[in-house]
């Protein structure tokens, strides 16, 4: 398909400017967007490379084909207010809005138009985010199409509507949980020896190629840790006391504890 589609970013953050920019990287040109926010000189950057800029969400919307919704949760009932009279089938609204279901989306827009739910994250950047996406049965044409952009930026999978919660933690809060991961290790590198960039160069890059191998082989993580891990090992004695101290318990109780934090945001 040709990526055509003028495309409006309601709430151009972190998020919302990561997809622009994630997009953009893959060919699509400036020209196509339409970017929103209250304070539109952090945007100005985006205005020189052909987009269109404003603090007018209507002109964005009326202007659109795709709508993108990346504003806080707090925002989305006032911002669902102030577009609805300018959303009708032609149009596609797609809501990376953490905590609000298709069902509640459509009450508020008067069931107007289609209406995906997509969970990115800010890898997006860099073509490699891991989205998440749904829409009711009677959208699946909108799912299609949305997810046909969103496939630019990484990999997409189409889920039911009610895991989009556990997808939200896993793969969008999940990026910072990884990060976090990397820098406890380069802090380990340093105390071995390794000046502070070499240690995240070779952290992060030992992560990509992890992450890589079980992308490329479908293998299950064990299966690779069991070709690393000689016995009476230096790798298995440091697993061993990772696990020890709380290892994987740590990471499954912060992934539960984000994911019942989730209802709070509304």
């Amino acid at each position: 398909m040709k990526h055509g589609k003028k495309i409006a970013i309601i709430g151009s953050g972190n998020i919302g400017t990561a997809i622009y920019k994630g997009l953009i990287n893959k060919n699509l040109s400036p020209e196509q967007f339409f970017l929103t926010r209250r304070q539109i000189d952090t945007l100005s950057e985006y205005k020189s490379e052909g987009a269109q800029i404003s603090s007018d969400n209507n002109e964005a919307v009326k202007k659109s084909e795709i709508i993108i919704l990346s504003v806080l949760p707090s925002q989305l009932k006032n911002i669902l207010s102030e577009i609805k009279d300018n959303l009708d089938s032609s149009k596609i609204l797609i809501s990376v809005v953490t905590a609000y279901s298709i069902s509640e989306i459509k009450t508020f827009i008067d069931n107007k138009c289609p209406v995906v739910l997509a969970m990115p994250n800010t890898a997006l950047l860099v073509g490699e985010s891991m989205t998440c996406m749904a829409a009711d049965e009677g959208d699946n044409s909108a799912l299609t199409l949305a997810s046909e952009y969103f496939d630019l930026v990484g990999k997409v999978l189409k889920i039911p509507e009610n895991l989009i919660g556990g997808a939200t933690i896993l793969a969008a809060c999940g990026v910072a949980f990884f990060m976090r991961y990397i820098r406890a290790a380069s802090q380990g590198g340093i105390q071995v020896g390794f000046h502070a960039n070499d240690a995240q160069l070779i952290a992060a890059q030992t992560a990509k190629g992890a992450s890589k191998l079980l992308l490329t082989t479908g293998n299950h993580p064990e299966t690779e840790i069991d070709k690393v891990t000689t016995p009476m090992g230096c790798t298995i004695a440091g697993l061993n006391e990772m696990e020890h101290n709380g290892l994987s318990s740590a990471l499954i109780k912060g992934i539960v504890t984000s994911y019942n934090e989730l209802s709070r945001l509304k």
